[in-house]
């Protein structure tokens, strides 16, 4: 929390830095520059207010960076600054934020707003306020590359403070999608301060009403790229409520298939796709199959274990009849390949098996080995560490292995948000783990 402090703090005060400094560069202001840059902001805040909330999450989705970038181009003044930072203040009051946040999210706006007014002006922007004032697209094109860079770094400051992840990680995979996304907003931005300029305030409103319109686009798409997560977590908890003993168990890979992925480098892109592979790993576990092993009380024979062993294949079947999750078959069937080609269902070897696969089964075996069983005991922190070490290079990446034991996210591994202690109902019945293979 300390750390967070101080990076809050620091964004604060080179806010108020950078805004010093646009106040030195032009301390006069007009009254069409404060009348600009408080209807811009006045917009900001109404466009803010109106944001989509995702649930679960202190994201929002927001189009309020559009008349705020706009104001930058009609009032690039300091005046600009400070409306923008008081509007967002009043924001932060509405959203009854914590502290903390409510500090970091006026920082970092601020922050942004200052350095883009500063960008502008001295690339040679000019109000477009003023008579004869063409767009300065260099200039135009710079404060939309400032803002999205400069937003995506601060967010991925927080997180990778908060979370002890790679920043640079976290900052690519971040700003890559937010640049390309912000440069389809360049035409509404100019939109924005066009209509501003020739029609006034009632012009800048009434273009509001049409961009709301495609804000409701993206929160619609938003919502079923939602629900579509939402199924598969149902479609999973359906399919582990058969196997109490291990309620929990999909969710928790996924999480933690997720923190290797972005702990080894991958892209967030990449990194969604392992989580969705991670998930739906043992869904092929609901077939009639498996029924009377999975209920079985005690150790496995060997015929049972071979059955078993086909749950990828079956994982895989399963899968494949769902178009938009083709990519993940292949991570999915694999799952419980071994580096030296001891696993199953294909004996690949090495960097044949899927990177996915590969993660999932760093994962799985994290999950199997912190789970309480009847035959013994869930192992520490130390214990799985020393088991990686062992099977490094026979059941693992070695490469994966030697990233992530020395990761900052290995330790968060075992602070699980999906509880680890197995349903009291599957207490007696045991799960057969042939050495070395310790996945789920």
């Amino acid at each position: 929390m300390s750390r967070i402090r101080v990076y809050v703090g620091t964004l604060a005060f080179l806010a108020v830095v950078a805004a010093i400094w646009v106040y030195q560069l032009e301390p006069a202001a007009t009254a069409s520059t404060i009348r600009a840059a408080v209807v811009f902001a006045i917009l900001g805040l109404i466009c803010e207010l109106l944001a989509y909330k995702k649930a679960a999450r202190s994201e929002s989705g927001s189009i309020a960076f559009l008349p705020t970038l706009a104001s930058v181009v009609v009032a690039p003044s300091w005046v600009t600054v400070a409306a923008v930072g008081a509007a967002t203040i009043v924001i932060q009051l509405a959203n009854r934020r914590v502290a903390i946040k409510g500090l970091f999210n006026v920082a970092q706006v601020t922050l942004w707003v200052a350095l883009c007014v500063l960008v502008y002006t001295q690339l040679g922007g000019r109000s477009l306020s003023l008579p004869d004032a063409p767009i300065h697209l260099p200039a135009f094109v710079a404060i939309l590359l400032v803002f999205a860079i400069l937003n995506s770094a601060a967010v991925a400051g927080a997180v990778a403070i908060s979370e002890g992840q790679k920043f640079v990680d976290l900052w690519w995979g971040r700003a890559g999608v937010t640049v390309i996304y912000d440069l389809f907003t360049l035409p509404f931005v100019y939109f924005f301060a066009w209509c501003y300029v020739n029609f006034g305030t009632f012009g800048a409103f009434l273009l509001v009403i049409p961009v709301l319109g495609i804000r409701e686009l993206y929160k619609v798409n938003w919502q079923l790229q939602q629900t579509n997560q939402e199924l598969l977590q149902l479609m999973v908890m359906a399919i582990e409520a058969r196997d109490p003993y291990t309620s929990g168990h999909s969710r928790r890979v996924s999480r933690n298939a997720r923190l290797i992925a972005q702990a080894i480098g991958l892209r967030e892109k990449q990194v969604k796709r392992v989580a969705v592979a991670a998930l739906l790993h043992d869904v092929g576990k609901i077939h009639e199959i498996f029924a009377p092993i999975l209920s079985k009380p005690g150790r496995l024979t060997a015929d049972e274990n071979a059955i078993m062993q086909t749950h990828p294949i079956k994982s895989e079947e399963l899968v494949r009849t769902v178009s938009q999750l083709k990519d993940v078959v292949a991570p999915i069937r694999h799952h419980h390949e071994n580096w030296d080609g001891t696993g199953y269902p294909d004996g690949l070897v090495a960097e044949a098996i899927p990177v996915a696969s590969r993660i999932i089964m760093f994962a799985d075996t994290i999950d199997a080995m912190t789970t309480d069983r009847p035959y013994r005991a869930a192992l520490s922190e130390g214990q799985v560490r020393a088991e990686f070490v062992r099977l490094r290079g026979r059941q693992f990446d070695p490469h994966i292995c030697d990233k992530l034991l020395v990761s900052a996210v290995y330790p968060l591994l075992f602070d699980q948000d999906v509880p680890l202690t197995p349903s009291i109902v599957g207490a007696g019945r045991r799960k057969a783990v042939p050495a070395p293979l310790l996945a789920g």
